[in-house]
Parts: C-alpha cells; sequence; structure tokens
C-alpha cells in the first residue's frame, strides 16, 4: 500500500535520498526539490537547462546535475554557482540517467534522438573526477536508471526499449566490461531503478504505471500499482527502507511543458533496505 507525501510536480525524476530529505530533478520547471517525510518541499538549485534530467552527488558533497539536452554535466560549487564539469556533446546528442560510484568516477547514459523520433542506439559514458570523459558503452536501448553494487564491482542499467536490465562488471579504470542480461521484464518498460539489500532491484515503469520489485533472472517479487506512470524510485528514509516513487501522467513529449501539475511523490514500506550507489549521504 502506497501513500502520497507529495503534489503540484511537473514530471519528477532521478530521486535521491540526501542529507535526511529526497531531493529530486523536477522536470519542465528547472528546479531540483528536496521533500522531508512530513511533506515539506524546498527547491534546492535552479538550473538555466530546458530540463535538468538527473542528479547525484560527487564523494565530496558537491552535486552534479545532468543537462541533457545540451549535452552537458553540471557541478554545483560550495558559493551555489553552476559550473561545467564535463562536456559530453563529442560522445552523443543528449544525456539522461547518472550514477556515482564510491572513486567518484560518474556514469552517464545518452542517446541521439529528438521526441517522436526512433531512438537509435544509446551509449554510457564515464567522467572521471577531473572531467575527462570517455565512453565505456553502446549499444544501449534508450537507457534510464543506473545503480552500481555496494562493492562497486558490477553496473546495472535499465534499457526502456528493450524492457531488460543489463549489468557489467566495473574494471579497476573505471570501464564497463562483460555485458549480459540481469533479467528480461516481459511486458516492463523500466525507468528508474534502485538496489536493495536482498539483492533485488525496484524498476519504475511508465506505460504500465508500477514499480516492481524483480530478481536477478527476472523473478518478480512484488508491484506496487499506481493510477498514473511511475517515472523513478529509490530506497530512502533513516534506515533506508522507504521507498519513494516519483509519478505523473504521461502525455508525450510534446506536453512535456503543459501547466498541468500531475506529477507526485509516493512512498511505501520495502521488504528489504537500499544498498550501494547512488547512495545515500
Amino acid at each position: 500500500m502506497s501513500k502520497v507525501l507529495l503534489t503540484g510536480l511537473a514530471y519528477g525524476e532521478s530521486p535521491r535520498w540526501h542529507e535526511g530529505r529526497l531531493w529530486f530533478s523536477n522536470w519542465g520547471t528547472q528546479e531540483v526539490v528536496a521533500v522531508d517525510l512530513t511533506g515539506k518541499s524546498e527547491v534546492m538549485v535552479r538550473v538555466g537547462t530546458t530540463l535538468p534530467y538527473s542528479i547525484d552527488w560527487l564523494p565530496d558533497g558537491r552535486l552534479l546535475v545532468v543537462s541533457g539536452p545540451e549535452a552537458l554535466l553540471l557541478r554545483q560549487e560550495p558559493d551555489g554557482s553552476l559550473v561545467t564539469h564535463a562536456e559530453l556533446g563529442g560522445i552523443a546528442g543528449g544525456f539522461n540517467e547518472i550514477v556515482v560510484a564510491a572513486c567518484g568516477n560518474t556514469y552517464v547514459n545518452g542517446f541521439d534522438m529528438m521526441p517522436g523520433e526512433e531512438v537509435g542506439p544509446g551509449v554510457i559514458a564515464l567522467v572521471t573526477p577531473d572531467g575527462s570523459a570517455r565512453q565505456v558503452a553502446d549499444g544501449i536501448v534508450f537507457g534510464n536508471g543506473m545503480a552500481i553494487t555496494p562493492d562497486n564491482s558490477t553496473l546495472i542499467v535499465a534499457e526502456s526499449y528493450g524492457r531488460r536490465l543489463t549489468a557489467f562488471d566495473i574494471t579497476d579504470d573505471g570501464d564497463l566490461i562483460n555485458p549480459r542480461v540481469w533479467a528480461e521484464l516481459g511486458d516492463g518498460y523500466p525507468d528508474g531503478i534502485c538496489l536493495d539489500a536482498d539483492g533485488a532491484v525496484w524498476y519504475a515503469d511508465v506505460p504500465n504505471q508500477r514499480c516492481v520489485r524483480v530478481r536477478e533472472g527476472g523473478q518478480v517479487l512484488q508491484t506496487i500499482k499506481l493510477d498514473r506512470g511511475a517515472f523513478a524510485c529509490m530506497l530512502g528514509g533513516p534506515d533506508r527502507s522507504t521507498l519513494f516513487m516519483l509519478a505523473a501522467e504521461w502525455r508525450g513529449f510534446e506536453h512535456m511543458f503543459d501547466e498541468a501539475r500531475t506529477g507526485q511523490v509516493l512512498i511505501a514500506e520495502a521488504p528489504a533496505p537500499g544498498i550501494g550507489y547512488p547512495s545515500v549521504s
């Protein structure tokens, strides 16, 4: 059973539990928002981009924001200013989700696609702490959420149009090798994902309006049905056992900037706490 924590959003994405609150990108408003467990929210950062796609933090506490359509990874400095951490335009035309490993290596997935066009094969870029970037994977079928295991040995990516979760081994220098299907999802279209201590993955699903918990191999362990598209999910809270779900009515890219504010943050108790990366800080 889930309950609504916050309403009136455009499209919430990329939830992260950080400093006692859930932070997320509010697409269509150029905002990064934080909400506490009482439902009190606050705009934390305003980002001068059409869509601040996703967020995460470097080990030193500086916020990273994916300025997706501009193919930039931005970094917030201690004075609050946003500077360019990495330019990614030489790797792909646009970028989407992000996850930061313990060493500060940052993975961002991207693709060349315009609204209404057929999506082409996507990539994953690695941005090292000094801001240099290189491609480390390709053939990703519309990459969305990503997660890294606690030992920093494996990266899992949601391939939305591939209807699967794909895993890679992470080498000592950050490269991704040995791609393999972690779970085939049948009719599932995975968006945002997170890992739990039982080794399962939660994934959000927009067209099927649900969040689903699956084991490696694809066995479905739990499904939470919603009344609108589920864009992302994240385990957080004091013991990291609260599942936060970001949902909204999806009408297509052409309506992204409409005035409708159907976005919500919902919560439910999870059977196992979150682990790995994106990390809790």
